[in-house]
């Protein structure tokens, strides 16, 4: 190797070499000492770079993930500026040697204009983020309004809701009405609102509420409050009125408002009110005890006609605890299988013959006294317990039949809540089928007030039990309720004429009634029954008037007298 020396280079000379030359093998070599430098910093460069990918991509997720504010960003555009220059002057202090001022000021440049970009996307980052943040806090707010909104208001009809009434009765209550006025508060439910639902869908079901909401304040005065309080229970509070006569009002221009159908997609409904009132000061002095005594003379609106309003009065309050201890007396004589049939004969006029018997829901308490039919029916049909006793009832009575001679019918009546059961049709033929009675045998009996009311749901429901071969009859026959498109359209096998003109038949105008209602039903090629037929009463009349059976008034009797009179004949 030859020496690299001062007197062959010079030694100014040497040390500016980028270079040296060697020999190998007696050939020259001639070595670059800058290009090792070169690839060994460009390596170090390249590992540079590998590290600082994953780095700048953690803190790019460590910005989003931990949701950085703008004064982080801020403090983050600074840190990379201060490092960029400091990158720039490692450089310098490192090469200050090699590197030129024109150099120099290149990597300044440099240093610069990677910090200026970096620098340009953290700006472009913030000014996202701040949308972001921007769009969020909209986003709260909007949801903290509607939140306010719910809180205060019923989403579908728009008008205030339990909780906002309520408030407003206590601010009314707290102010109380000027001499000789009241406040009045009117509750009210909606007549068939739940049939409107079962039938046709909750679409149609919501369409009438707010139909009915938007009547309601069409009805009552600019300045009383309406509220829906939950399903179809809407309330009124009409403040400072005088007397008795101006709420009377206010209820009759409801009653009216609701009266005309409401025309949806899925038909024409009748929906109604009944509303009960309550007044302050004169029945109450608080929110809380309004509504419930409204809510008590709404049950008694309701009880007896379907659109109707009443005032509370106190003895109302006597017979809601009446009624709340029959319903727990009724539910425990459920369990406890108190309610079984009982079962009242029919007879052929003509030839005296047993054709038939009428299964009646019978219940004796645990201390051996019957309750009446009519005290604990209505409480079965508004707390929904008719339709597991109507059931149990039929399985009972189908079972007791299967056992008579095979031209002996069961008949059974439908009462108008279990026209609100969806599954009536299936569940009568499923007894049918798990008891072996024929349907044939069957005769189901329903009411003129049911059809003129539920005329359609009624032959909907009934129409296929006709069709399996069930026999169907019009109870009450002559009440007038029904018209002779009714009776044609619903192809009924047998009308049993009322018994309040059967026990009254003494007279000659009896008699023509009897004959002409006989006759109708006959013109419509229908067998005529008549019930409640008293025992002075002899049946010759009855023959003589057109009538092919009848029923007596007498006891009822249990499935195994029936059993043991048959066996005994």
């Amino acid at each position: 190797m030859l020496p690299l020396n001062e007197a062959e280079f010079g030694f100014p000379i040497a040390n500016q070499l980028a270079g040296g030359v060697a020999t190998i093998d007696g050939k020259p070599l001639e070595i670059s000492i800058r290009d090792a430098e070169r690839a060994v910093t460009n390596g170090t460069n390249r590992a540079i770079a590998r590290g600082i990918r994953p780095f700048a991509s953690g803190v790019l997720r460590f910005i989003v993930r931990r949701r950085v504010t703008i004064q982080d960003l801020g403090l983050l555009l600074a840190v990379v500026l201060v490092v960029a220059y400091l990158v720039f002057e490692v450089e310098i202090f490192l090469h200050q040697d090699e590197m030129t001022p024109e150099q120099a000021i290149f990597l300044l440049d440099e240093a610069m204009l990677v910090g200026g970009i970096l620098a340009l996307g953290l700006l472009i980052f913030a000014a996202r983020r701040y949308n972001d943040l921007k769009r969020e806090v909209v986003r709260r707010a909007k949801a903290e309004r509607e939140a306010r909104i719910l809180a205060y208001q019923d989403p579908l009809t728009g008008l205030p809701n339990r909780r906002q009434f309520e408030e407003a009765l206590r601010m009314a209550a707290a102010s109380p009405p000027k001499s000789g006025a009241v406040h009045a508060v009117l509750l009210l439910d909606l007549n068939g609102f739940k049939q409107v639902n079962d039938n046709y869908g909750h679409a149609a079901g919501d369409a009438v509420l707010v139909v009915a909401a938007q009547r309601l304040m069409r009805a009552v005065r600019e300045g009383d409050l309406v509220g829906r309080l939950g399903g179809d229970e809407f309330i009124v509070l009409a403040q400072h009125l005088i007397g008795p006569e101006a709420v009377t009002n206010v209820a009759l221009r409801i009653i009216q408002g609701l009266a005309e159908p409401v025309v949806t997609a899925g038909g024409q409904h009748d929906i109604g009110a009944g509303i009960g009132i309550a007044l302050l000061p004169n029945d109450a002095q608080t929110a809380e005890d309004l509504i419930r005594k409204a809510d008590v003379a709404l049950y008694r609106a309701k009880a007896e006609r379907r659109s109707a309003f009443r005032f509370f009065e106190e003895e109302m309050d006597v017979l809601v605890r009446e009624r709340g201890r029959l319903e727990r007396d009724l539910r425990t004589a459920m369990e406890l299988d108190q309610i079984q049939p009982r079962f009242r004969p029919s007879f052929d006029l003509r030839s005296g013959a047993v054709i038939g018997f009428e299964a009646i829901p019978n219940w004796i308490s645990a201390d051996g006294k019957e309750v009446p039919l009519d005290r604990f029916l209505a409480v079965a049909e508004e707390t929904g317990l008719i339709h597991a006793m109507a059931r149990r009832v039929l399985a009972q009575a189908c079972a007791t039949a299967a056992l008579w001679p095979t031209d002996v019918a069961l008949s059974i009546d439908i009462f108008p809540g279990q026209l609100n059961d969806p599954e009536l049709g299936r569940s009568i033929m499923k007894v049918l089928e798990e008891t072996g009675l024929e349907p044939g045998r069957l005769e189901i009996e329903i009411t003129e007030s049911m059809i003129v009311h539920d005329f359609e749901e009624a032959r909907s429901k009934l129409g296929p039990l006709r069709a399996a071969g069930v026999r169907i009859a019009l109870d009450n026959f002559g009440t007038g309720y029904s018209n002779i498109y009714h009776m044609r359209e619903f192809k009924f096998d047998k009308v049993k004429i009322d018994r309040r003109f059967v026990g009254n038949m003494e007279g000659e105008e009896a008699t023509k009634v009897i004959r002409a209602l006989a006759g109708l039903g006959h013109g419509l090629g229908l067998a005529v029954s008549a019930e409640g037929i008293p025992g002075t009463l002899k049946d010759s009349s009855l023959i003589q008037s057109g009538v092919d059976e009848g029923q007596s008034s007498g006891d009822m009797v249990t499935g195994a007298e029936t059993q043991r009179f048959f066996a005994a004949t």
